[in-house]
């Protein structure tokens, strides 16, 4: 890709107006989905969004200002968030980023150490395609009965004139997710939840009381480890993450390739792969320190950078400071709290599945053949343990169970039945090779 079609370049620094319009545009496209991660979870969203603007912030700092890149919050943790807080209330939730983010600097020193072909040995897309279809379809009764009821936790409560409202949300995410070009074509889940909402206000199920209530500026409530809760470890939540962490790492190296080929640099070289999963790490534990959900890189804001050719990195921290802005914005707090569950539940419908069919898409493009047996029987058992509710009592705190289990043992089938292919050198394709020429 040639450098001309650049507007700005990675480091280039714009000039005030243009930086605040472009900023505004990369806070649109992670905006619908960084906040619809904590409203299904009971986080705040306030906290949502001055802890993705800090994890931005973190991100651009240890990758050495090179990968423009911002990190929102990852669907991938809802499962184990909701099984924590279940278990040990919104403290015990906030350890999944924490480990998540010191597996994330273990992963990194070893990636810096031996390369990424012993991380790529670990979780194939054989294994990886089914666990992140388990992460979709499992969070499917979650999107259905938002979308139907009154109150999502309560099977007498279903009304219709609240399904049409999800309805209403979902098709038109779809439209703009089909038709819209541009800028727009980006931002569909967003023009989804606004649409769905203004709906929901003329059919009239929209409660404006505490938009009313609120203060311009408000102080959002931190969850802060020590001061406001006193952590504590459980192991069966500790188990549940490890093989979300499996599925995101997966993601991250996927990102920063793509990211690549976009910006036309090796960024898998410079900074380096290690950087970019520390940065994602640090992220991670940055967020679950002041009660916000676990963040990653976002596909949303990479489709910015390559529809509007702008990478500068300082738009992208702009972006990271408004965010952090907007969470003191009590208005804009409350506003996202009125919103009804069904528009969430509308767009739910949308995301989980495409979370799922994102796996799917994962085996078709790297070719796995359902004609051999290994793969077959590898997908098949993932998918059912993981949907099916399979579970092992390891003792009385801790279980392994769902996706946890389906991931540990596919990723067990993938080595011991005979077929599995070597892992191609990716590391000596990353040192010695331009990105264009291995994606």
């Amino acid at each position: 890709m040639a450098n001309n079609d650049i507007v700005l370049d990675v480091r280039d620094v714009p000039k005030v107006p243009q930086w605040i319009s472009l900023s505004i545009q990369h806070l649109f496209a992670m905006f619908g989905a960084t906040i619809l991660v904590p409203y299904l979870v009971g986080l705040s969203p306030a906290v949502a969004l001055i802890s993705s603007g800090l994890a931005t912030l973190a991100y651009l700092f240890i990758t050495k200002g090179q990968i423009p890149a911002y990190l929102g919050s990852s669907f991938a943790f809802i499962a184990p968030i909701i099984a924590a807080k279940a278990s040990g209330g919104p403290g015990t939730a906030m350890l999944v980023g924490f480990m998540a983010g010191l597996i994330y600097g273990i992963v990194a020193l070893l990636i810096k150490s031996f390369g990424v072909n012993w991380l790529l040995n670990i979780l194939p897309p054989i294994v990886v395609g089914p666990v992140i279809m388990v992460i979709g379809l499992g969070l499917a009764g979650t999107a259905v009965n938002m979308a139907m009821r009154i109150d999502p936790n309560d099977a007498a409560t279903y009304s219709s004139l609240h399904f049409s409202v999800a309805l209403v949300t979902l098709f038109l995410t779809i439209i703009a997710s089909m038709f819209f070009k541009g800028f727009f074509g980006v931002i569909p889940v967003l023009i989804g939840i606004i649409g769905g909402y203004v709906y929901a206000l003329i059919v009239g199920i929209v409660d404006f009381s505490g938009v009313k209530a609120a203060e311009w500026f408000a102080a959002p409530e931190l969850l802060i480890p020590f001061v406001t809760y006193a952590p504590e470890l459980k192991w069966g939540v500790a188990l549940a993450m490890l093989p979300v962490v499996i599925v995101t790492l997966s993601e991250n190296i996927g990102h920063q390739m793509v990211l690549s080929k976009v910006i036309n640099r090796d960024l898998l070289r410079k900074p380096g792969l290690h950087r970019a999963i520390a940065g994602d790490g640090a992220a991670l534990t940055l967020a679950s320190l002041i009660g916000g959900p676990p963040n990653t890189t976002y596909g949303e804001n990479i489709g910015v950078l390559a529809i509007t050719r702008v990478f500068s990195v300082f738009v992208i921290g702009g972006a990271a400071v408004l965010a952090i802005v907007f969470g003191f914005v009590g208005k804009i707090s409350a506003l996202i709290s009125s919103i009804p569950t069904n528009v969430m539940g509308g767009v739910s419908i949308l995301l989980f599945g495409i979370i799922a069919s994102s796996g799917l898409r994962m085996l078709v493009d790297n070719k796995v053949d359902f004609n051999e047996k290994r793969n077959l029987i590898i997908a098949s058992v993932i998918l059912v343990i993981g949907i099916g509710g399979a579970f092992i009592q390891v003792s009385e705190q801790v279980q392994i169970s769902g996706m946890a289990l389906a991931a540990i043992i596919g990723a067990i089938l993938n080595f011991i039945l005979p077929g599995r292919e070597k892992t191609k050198d990716h590391d000596s394709s990353i040192e010695e090779k331009n990105v264009n020429n291995t994606l």
